[in-house]
């Protein structure tokens, strides 16, 4: 039951969170800011976003080579952009990571690795955004006001988390079998993080394209926040944009739109640089997310379209030998008519349906039309047959 009334609720959750924050704030300076984006700010949304996909895409290559996974690094790119789309125009945020799982699972033959490293590589990213957040917030010259304001809402989530892990833990502890699982589970989970994120030679690796990747990410949303008209400067944009790039990865939010909005008013306001334009920033930020994503559209259709051509050849090839089966059955040279082979054999009437020999001949010989008595003594019976009646008196008198 946890799990489906879950997955009803996010959505909601999401919708909610964005409702409140643009019914306080309105709307004037949202729609304003999004009519600043020109083709300057297109152009630098690419510049930005190629190199963090291509990054992130390499990273998820490395993961995955490390768990006996063979990944081209422009399937991993192509892979990636069509998760960021689907990420983009779905709910939750994080169907299309579950696609390129499945997917890749599915072509190396277990889908299971294949999960297992898509899980290592955003796990990956997001320790890497975690840890970037701790240090620009402590060491950063503004980040008071912001832990102050966050102070709650932070606390809070601590709590409801532990609560969760405990409630987990007693349900698992509860269930044998399902507890044996978990735990089996988890040990096959750590030994590949082991193989794929903390070996001696793979861990440099992921860790300097989870920082590229990021440096991308937070480098879009400060364009952003300038395309929203935000003139503070970079110190004082990064802890807050930090702190909305690390809310989106949880699973309460519609293409990314929710939390992330609701993080970015409430950091902006804390930090003195205005609710509205916190919520400014993170909705252009959405847009230009949107907008990067769109390759990712162009790889769907291209795959879609692939599929439908490789359907169409299998049926026309398929049409194609049918065809010709039933050219040769019209021949004579197959086993029967429409293809099927006749349960007697070829050509061969059914039991029930045989003739007799004889009747065959009985067939074969015409009919008699006339009949002639050749012999004398059959001359009575030819004056029988011309009148019966006199025959019949005649032969009694003589009696």
């Amino acid at each position: 039951m946890k799990g489906p009334l879950w997955r009803r609720l996010r959505v909601p959750i999401a919708l909610v969170i964005l409702g409140v924050v643009v019914h306080k704030l309105g709307t004037s300076a949202l729609l304003g800011a999004l009519g600043r984006i020109d083709a300057q700010a297109v152009l630098i949304t690419f510049a930005f976003s190629v190199p963090a996909t291509v990054f992130s895409a390499w990273r998820w290559r490395l993961v995955a080579g490390r768990l006996g996974i063979a990944l081209p690094l422009r399937t991993a790119v192509a892979d990636y952009y069509q998760a960021l789309f689907l990420n983009a125009t779905l709910p939750s945020g994080v169907l299309g990571d579950v696609h390129r799982a499945v997917r890749n699972g599915r072509e190396a033959g277990d889908v299971a690795r294949g999960v297992r490293a898509v899980i290592l590589e955003r796990t990956a990213g997001q320790a890497v955004i975690v840890a970037a957040g701790v240090v620009v917030l402590v060491v950063a010259p503004p980040p008071l006001p912001v832990l102050n304001a966050l102070e709650g809402p932070f606390a809070m989530t601590g709590l409801v988390l532990c609560g969760l892990a405990a409630v987990a833990g007693v349900v698992l502890a509860g269930r044998g079998g399902r507890s044996a699982k978990w735990r089996r589970d988890l040990g096959v989970f750590l030994i590949d993080a082991r193989a794929s994120l903390f070996a001696r030679d793979s861990w440099p690796g992921v860790l300097a394209l989870s920082v590229l990747a990021l440096s991308g990410h937070l480098a879009l949303f400060l364009a952003a926040a300038r395309v929203a008209g935000s003139s503070a400067p970079l110190a004082a944009l990064v802890p807050p944009l930090l702190l909305a790039l690390l809310v989106m990865v949880l699973p309460v939010n519609v293409g990314g739109w929710g939390p992330r909005e609701g993080m970015c008013a409430l950091a902006f306001g804390a930090a003195g640089l205005g609710a509205s334009q916190g919520l400014a920033s993170a909705v252009v930020y959405g847009a230009l997310a949107l907008l990067s994503s769109l390759p990712g559209a162009g790889v769907l259709v291209c795959r879609l379209l692939a599929a439908r051509r490789s359907r169409r050849a299998v049926e026309e090839v398929q049409e194609v030998e049918f065809e010709e089966h039933v050219r040769a059955e019209a021949e004579g040279t197959g086993p029967g008519p429409q293809g099927l082979p006749h349960p007697y054999g070829p050509w061969e009437a059914e039991p029930r349906y045989a003739v007799s020999e004889e009747n065959r001949r009985d067939r074969d010989v015409e009919p008699v039309q006339h009949f002639r008595a050749e012999e004398p003594g059959h001359r009575r019976a030819a004056a029988l047959d011309k009148h019966p009646a006199k025959a019949a008196a005649g032969e009694g008198l003589q009696y």
